[in-house]
């Protein structure tokens, strides 16, 4: 048996904080295309979307340092829990992660970074009252007005994942580079045990 463990939204776009948009249709699209193609010995783990957990949906974005302050660290913890729980009782011949590139949780190797103290918390509630393009323009609003940039850095539970599970191999997605994307995930699969 082999395994494979992957972010929610890749295979499902509408956990997106905002709502899906194009690149998020088109990456859950190849994705699944991609899983169908499998053999047999393959399984797919999509654990539950921590930012979900914390935040509900719809929900601002909102940057590692933030969540880190809205107590993602415990959540992402009980979702590694699960996961370790599962690789040690099917004990699969092979891991693959696969995180989102930029994600404050699920990011492999860059996730998202803001201050913290500058944040506007009051307005997280308001999304969840907001109308589809009203949350994707506020987003966008949201995102430059806090300077949110990408860092060198997994997110949140890719963090403890990657302590806790070093022989693993782990892919980052990068939902605007989906053609490379899905290339380094097809070589990750074609590698040896």
């Amino acid at each position: 048996m082999k395994l494979i463990i992957i972010a929610p939204c890749l295979l499902s776009p509408f956990y997106v904080y905002r709502g899906p948009k194009g690149k998020e249709y088109e990456t859950a699209k190849l994705i699944r295309e991609l899983m169908g193609e499998l053999g047999g010995e393959w399984h797919v783990l999509a654990y539950p979307c921590p930012e979900f957990e914390v935040m509900g949906w719809p929900r601002a974005p909102a940057s590692r340092e933030v969540y880190e302050r809205l107590g993602m660290r415990e959540r992402a913890k009980i979702i590694a829990d699960f996961i370790g729980r599962i690789i040690g009782e099917e004990k699969p011949a092979k891991v693959i992660f696969v995180g989102v590139k930029g994600s404050p949780t699920c990011g492999v190797f860059h996730t998202s970074s803001s201050d913290p103290e500058s944040y506007p918390y009051r307005e997280m509630q308001e999304f969840r009252h907001m109308g589809k393009e009203e949350r994707i323009e506020r987003s966008r609003r949201l995102v430059e007005e806090q300077g949110f940039r990408i860092i060198k850095r997994p997110g949140i539970l890719f963090e403890i994942l990657m302590a806790r599970f070093p022989n693993a191999l782990y892919v980052e997605f990068d939902k605007d580079d989906i053609e490379g994307s899905l290339e380094r995930l097809k070589a990750a699969l074609e590698e040896g045990p």
